[in-house]
């Protein structure tokens, strides 16, 4: 179901100029390192009077501020929701879009999808930064979204009757996700449309499948990437022995639209193409550093194109940079998103978890990309006419061209 209202007022319109002006930018991704934290203790109801957030007065305050909504407030109040508040508002007030407060559900619910399958659409989602709404980076193939007709690039401005803006991404894809057999009611703003388009998308399992790929004419093989998950090294490791198999001579890496994912995941996929060395170093606030290493026993001895473009963020520049540094392959498409931090997801002892920003990286060459991006050596902007009329892709055709030219 696909219908259209008109727009509503100035804010709309501004977000539309927005998204002409600047279409793509996203924020969604999830560049983190999760390690064992099992026994941190939650410093929440911790006095002191040593300057500390959580002072002797701060938790006075909390009790009144508690005692006044049980004595005052018209509705009831669910005091699990109340304390949860707490925790999300001491990590939003941060302002950092990366940084967040996972409930137990929350986590289980993210490390189901990190390990191949959840309940949802069938779409990667992050978060826009111009207009602080869900953006759909990818819509993966054979999924309720794409049966929908949901694509890459919407904005999700509704889910049923809630404003997704100003929403952080946890959140908003709850309201997204929920029960297999049931559905969600979208309310989307697109590039190129005047209207709002509302769809009816169904919830099923979904198969997080993060890596497509196929073998193309003249022996070059296609590998897309599309989220760097626990699952993708498998994924990847497959398609590269399959294409290898194949007879393939030469190599597309699609990373338009990948989002990030696993610092760890991108590292492994790194070590089965790069030669040699650093694939990338992280330093903390203390300037400790982290080296991430590969010995280059499985260096690619093809021909290489990687695409990228203005969704391809933190993990999937980790993997650009250093192919750019090395010299190994040719990027093509537009500049990268530009996100050069690193975030580590803590587990608290009541299975809850908090992600924050630890460290920033940087490629082998020692290039900080933090808001600033990936340049390809090959600039080429995306055509979206021609690929909404019959799938030509004008991007990946000049990545077809230009591999050719390095495989004569």
């Amino acid at each position: 179901m696909n219908h259209k209202r008109s727009f509503a007022g100035g804010m709309i319109a501004g977000i539309m100029l927005t998204l002409l002006l600047g279409c793509g930018y996203f924020a969604g991704s999830q560049l983190y390192q999760a390690f064992g934290a099992g026994n941190a203790k939650s410093t929440a109801g911790i006095a002191g009077d040593d300057g500390s957030t959580v002072s002797k007065g701060a938790q006075q305050k909390m009790d009144v501020l508690e005692q006044m909504i049980g004595e005052y407030y018209l509705e009831e109040v669910d005091a699990q929701r109340l304390q949860e508040g707490v925790y999300r508002g001491m990590v939003a007030a941060l302002a950092d879009p990366y940084s967040m407060y996972y409930s137990e559900e929350e986590m289980q619910e993210l490390q189901e999808k990190t390990e191949g399958v959840y309940y949802g659409i069938g779409a990667r989602v992050g978060i826009d930064t111009e207009t602080s709404l869900p953006r759909i980076a990818r819509v993966m193939s054979d999924t309720p979204a794409q049966e929908a007709g949901l694509m890459d690039g919407d904005l999700l401005y509704k889910a049923g009757d809630t404003l997704l803006q100003g929403m952080d991404l946890s959140s908003a894809v709850a309201l997204i996700k929920g029960s297999e057999g049931t559905q969600v009611h979208l309310t989307v703003i697109r590039e190129g449309e005047t209207d709002y388009l509302e769809f009816d998308v169904e919830r099923r399992k979904v198969n997080n499948e993060t890596v497509v790929y196929e073998m193309k004419e003249e022996g070059i093989g296609y590998i897309q990437i599309q989220e760097f998950d626990d699952v993708t090294v498998g994924q990847f490791t497959d398609a590269l022995a399959t294409c290898k198999g194949s007879g393939m001579e030469g190599l597309i890496l699609d990373l338009r639209g990948n989002p990030g994912g696993n610092l760890s995941t991108v590292c492994d996929i790194a070590r089965m193409m790069l030669p040699k060395g650093l694939i990338v170093y992280t330093e903390d606030k203390n300037g400790e550093r982290q080296e991430y290493s590969c010995d280059g026993s499985r260096e690619l001895d093809i021909p290489l194109v990687v695409l990228v473009d203005a969704n391809s963020a933190s993990a999937s520049e980790i993997l650009a940079g250093a192919v750019k540094d090395y010299g190994i392959g040719t990027l093509v498409g537009t500049t990268t998103f530009g996100k050069g931090i690193v975030q580590r997801i803590v587990r608290l002892s009541d299975g809850s978890a908090v992600k924050l920003t630890v460290s920033n990286y940087f490629t082998p060459n020692g290039n900080n990309i933090h808001k600033i991006g990936i340049t390809p050596d090959v600039e080429v902007p995306f055509e979206s006419e021609p690929y909404l009329k019959d799938g030509t892709d004008n991007q990946l055709n000049r990545a077809l061209e230009i591999l050719r030219e390095k495989m004569e």
